[in-house]
């Protein structure tokens, strides 16, 4: 699942959203060999040396608790979510991806990432994301007090969102994330599966007859995620 944007004020109540995602990980916990969480998951995420944001205690307790019981629990940066060291993966121990991970599971292979930078030709996207990813602008940005730096993100994602950030879905031809994925499949054409977050819409489009690209849309109003059986892959919504 992807894009939860827990804190983000686009959510009537980020704390009703977070018992939900929480009472989901309950439901798929007996029979979930491994958990891919797709960015996104926190709407601003920045860990200082000695500190971490405020809140998200249920969830990460609940992460916690799941990986402490043997499930597999991956968690790859979005574009919301991007500067994080350590905590989660020694306090959570979640697995951390930073860049997009290619994996076979029961004998599919899986290219997986939140989506972010890849396909868009967009100049400006692409000069915000070398900003965002700057080590010496982050630590620049750590030596600003958090009372104006979390505001001041905040304030940037609502805008980002209220500006276009996240659109309906574009058409095949158009939607860059599935030219990214017919771009690869070329390189290599054993790849099952692309699996997406960052557009906020459901698609689920065989590019090959052994290919689909599979975006899992997010948890702010579709609530939705995807569910792989060792043989296909579906998309669900999730109903209590």
């Amino acid at each position: 699942m992807a894009d939860a944007h827990l804190g983000a004020k686009s959510h009537t109540n980020s704390i009703d959203v977070e018992r939900k995602l929480c009472r989901w990980l309950d439901y798929v916990e007996p029979t979930a060999h491994s958990i891919y969480l797709m960015g996104d998951i926190f709407d601003y995420w920045y860990e200082y040396k000695h500190v971490v944001p405020k809140g998200f205690t249920r969830l990460l307790g609940k992460l916690a608790e799941l990986t402490d019981s043997g499930v597999e629990i991956h968690f790859f940066i979005g574009n919301h979510d991007i500067w994080l060291t350590d905590y989660l993966s020694v306090e959570c121990g979640l697995i951390l991806h930073f860049e997009p991970y290619i994996v076979d599971i029961y004998g599919n292979k899986f290219f997986l990432a939140h989506g972010d930078g890849l396909g868009d030709e967009s100049k400006l996207f692409q000069f915000l994301r070398k900003v965002f990813h700057s080590k010496f602008l982050r630590k620049c940005f750590s030596a600003l007090h958090p009372s104006w730096t979390i505001p001041l993100a905040h304030a940037w994602s609502s805008h980002s969102r209220e500006n276009g950030g996240v659109e309906s879905y574009l058409g095949e031809d158009k939607e860059y994330l599935v030219r990214f994925a017919k771009k690869m499949i070329i390189e290599d054409p054993i790849i099952n599966y692309f699996v997406f977050g960052h557009r906020h819409i459901l698609l689920n489009l065989p590019i090959t007859d052994s290919t689909n690209v599979v975006i899992l849309g997010d948890w702010i109003s579709l609530f939705s995620y995807a569910e792989y059986d060792g043989e296909t892959i579906k998309l669900k919504h999730w109903e209590e």
